[in-house]
């Protein structure tokens, strides 16, 4: 098994959205494009969002297993996938993409 990068690419808000559904946040989302966090296999790495990690679990572990083109060749890489997290108000693109590094 092989860790993933996952690298936030960007972070998207709908304020108005989030003015006429959303029930007010004091921090709602605290991911920062550029960031990059490093799965060991399938777990989730420290800091990031549970949610997003629930919309990206199934494809970090499909990759860290050698899982290519998940996007049947729509990915330059077919070691990757692009994946949005769940969050309608603030959605978050993340770019994932396996490593030759075996996980520990």
């Amino acid at each position: 098994m092989k860790k993933c990068r996952i690298t936030v690419m960007r972070v998207a808000s709908y304020p108005d959205l989030s003015a006429s559904y959303e029930n007010p946040q004091e921090h709602p989302c605290n991911m920062q494009e550029g960031q990059v966090f490093i799965a060991n296999g399938c777990v989730k790495p420290e800091g990031l969002c549970l949610s997003a990690w629930e919309s990206m679990s199934a494809f970090v572990l499909a990759l860290s297993h050698g899982a290519t083109g998940i996007y049947d060749g729509w990915m330059k890489n077919p070691k990757s996938a692009m994946i949005s997290c769940n969050d309608g108000f603030r959605p978050v693109s993340f770019y994932i993409e396996a490593l030759e590094e075996e996980a520990e």
